[in-house]
């Protein structure tokens, strides 16, 4: 049996959308940084018949089982057991199948003696999952053309930013990203705009976190996130992944930089809101967030590692 890590990552610079034919590409760059204080835990062994442990229950994942037959287009890999649980909510847009399949392929890679690069691992998770390209490195991390290849910018040491995730639900989320992505290509009339504009973001997070300038930083992070989710609401059906707490923290994270905190909003598909701040930030929006009636917890977590195996 072999046990792997990987932790969940959250994009600075949003992704939405797919390019068309085969690998999984992302339609547009991104960049994010990974998040040490939740994590995915798996397991894999050699069993009669390829076997799903979801968060202790048995279950079927189509995404998985394609996933095992690509890989076995190429690598012999024989039936599996494979064991995964998540200490944090589980497809409520906490980027769950990002750490999920970086843990997933780093166990593969161990287990089944692939030799496989750190790189090369990145890229068989993103055809599982693209942001799962992300989560197999730590720090800030991009993923971007010509390659296509997640790439760590720069380690967790070089900027100690803090990440507050205010958790507004624990429910799965009604529209799984892949579905809500296929919704916006196909019906929003902004997406050729979304699209074109998405490499300027990239390249502007880029310089802003090479250079530790927050404010250049939370104005381009936190307009990727409100392009990405009016994308979201002018699809049909509108994709509306937002609540009650969701509006809640939104507002009280403006209200802090009003006065004058070093911290920004972003949003995924899924209604709980991560507070983007500066180490000496971090107490008074930590404060501020628990306070709202809406929110059901804050988990105060810094950027951390790449995915990792911690038992063969």
């Amino acid at each position: 049996m072999t046990v792997a890590i990987a932790h969940p990552n959250i994009a600075l610079i949003k992704y939405w959308g797919k390019q068309p034919g085969p690998g999984n590409l992302p339609a547009t760059p991104s960049l994010s940084v990974t998040l040490e204080g939740m994590r995915t835990t798996t397991s894999v062994e050699p069993w009669g018949v390829d076997t799903l442990v979801l968060n202790g229950t048995e279950s079927a994942d189509p995404k998985i089982s394609q996933f095992l037959a690509l890989l076995r287009q190429q690598f012999d890999i024989p039936p599996l057991k494979i064991d995964t649980s998540n200490d944090f909510p589980t497809g409520a847009g906490l980027a769950s199948s990002a750490s999920g399949f970086a843990a997933l392929m780093t166990a593969i890679n161990a287990q089944c003696e692939l030799g496989l690069s750190a790189c090369a691992i990145s890229g068989w998770a993103r055809q599982g999952s693209a942001s799962a390209a992300r989560s197999v490195f730590g720090g800030f991390v991009s993923l971007g053309a010509p390659n296509w290849e997640a790439k760590q910018e720069f380690d967790a040491s070089h900027w100690p930013l803090n990440v507050l995730v205010a958790v507004t639900s624990d429910v799965r989320k009604h529209t799984s990203s892949t579905q809500g992505m296929t919704i916006s290509a196909n019906t929003s009339p902004y997406f050729n705009a979304w699209t074109e504009t998405a490499a300027d973001d990239f390249q502007s997070a880029k310089d802003a976190i090479r250079h530790k300038d927050f404010e250049s930083l939370a104005k381009v992070a936190e307009h990727s996130s409100m392009k990405m989710h009016a994308l979201m609401l002018s699809s049909q059906p509108a994709l509306i992944y937002w609540n009650a707490g969701s509006l809640e923290a939104l507002a009280k994270i403006s209200e802090l930089q009003s006065d004058g905190l070093d911290v920004f909003a972003t949003m995924d598909a899924g209604p709980q809101v991560k507070a983007v701040c500066t180490e000496s930030a971090a107490p008074a929006v930590s404060e501020a967030l628990n306070a709202l009636p809406n929110i059901l917890r804050v988990v105060h977590t810094r950027l951390g590692p790449g995915a990792t195996t911690v038992a063969v």
